[in-house]
């Protein structure tokens, strides 16, 4: 008797939806190929998949005016200089670097989503019109005016410390989706594990990650420094006595 193997066509909407952003597609256009492909390899019917869509909109309905609300109040608050502002107010600060902000907005984030506090960040709101014109703004206080390369390489950065800070810190957070997921799946299989074991567990993953990227930031203020700064007078080379006066 041949044991049951599972039906694994469905897993082809991984598929699509990596070909579709290696390839650079419109994301919200994969998105919907993905959903529409794996629905019909799990052999959905066209009037399954749009029942499932529409129940999929009418729960999530509200969901899009969450979203631009917050959206539209950044936008008008850039518009009147949030982002100059930004950098202005940090390019008072002397002893501030690009790196040594990013680890206190990672410390911040990461503390912030471990008590469940995963709002306060974020890409649109914190990310494009604070962080990144801050870390901007205290790179060329030091440097003078910085070139695209420079200013594109502080963008992803900033972006990229948001994440980690957002990734490891709500996995702290007793009620994150991903905990109680993990904590029903193991009492299923007959494990039985509290959330808030496996929330205390994600602690050392966060320290670590923490610490990590620190280190990456300190690396960063040092290559902008290579990049930037230029040799230092006390290692230029010493012009002989006999050429001084030539």
């Amino acid at each position: 008797m041949t044991p049951d193997i599972p039906h694994l066509w469905p897993l082809i909407g991984v598929a699509v939806i990596i070909a579709g952003f290696i390839l650079r597609f419109n994301p919200m256009l994969v998105v919907i190929v993905t959903a529409i492909a794996t629905a019909i390899a799990a052999g959905f019917g066209p009037m399954a998949i749009l029942t499932a869509i529409g129940t999929g909109f009418i729960k999530t309905r509200n969901l899009p005016l969450i979203i631009l609300l917050p959206l539209a109040v950044i936008g008008l608050l850039e518009r009147h200089g949030l982002r100059q502002h930004a950098q202005n107010w940090i390019s008072r600060i002397k002893s501030a670097t690009a790196g040594r902000l990013l680890i206190v907005y990672l410390a911040a984030r990461e503390l912030t989503a471990a008590v469940g506090l995963t709002s306060l960040g974020g890409h649109p709101q914190m990310v494009r019109p604070l962080l990144a014109p801050m870390a901007e703004g205290a790179t060329e206080t030091r440097y003078g005016k910085l070139p695209d390369r420079i200013r594109h390489k502080l963008r992803a950065y900033a972006a990229a410390t948001d994440n980690v800070g957002l990734f490891f810190g709500e996995d702290i957070f007793v009620a994150f989706g991903a905990i109680v997921l993990m904590s029903t799946f193991l009492h299923e299989a007959g494990i039985d594990v509290e959330p808030l074991h496996i929330a205390l567990w994600g602690i050392p993953t966060a320290i670590a990650a923490f610490i990590i990227h620190a280190w990456r930031l300190r690396r960063l203020d040092q290559s902008l420094a290579r990049e930037l700064g230029g040799a230092p007078a006390s290692d230029a080379p010493a012009v002989p006595a006999t050429q001084e006066g030539r």
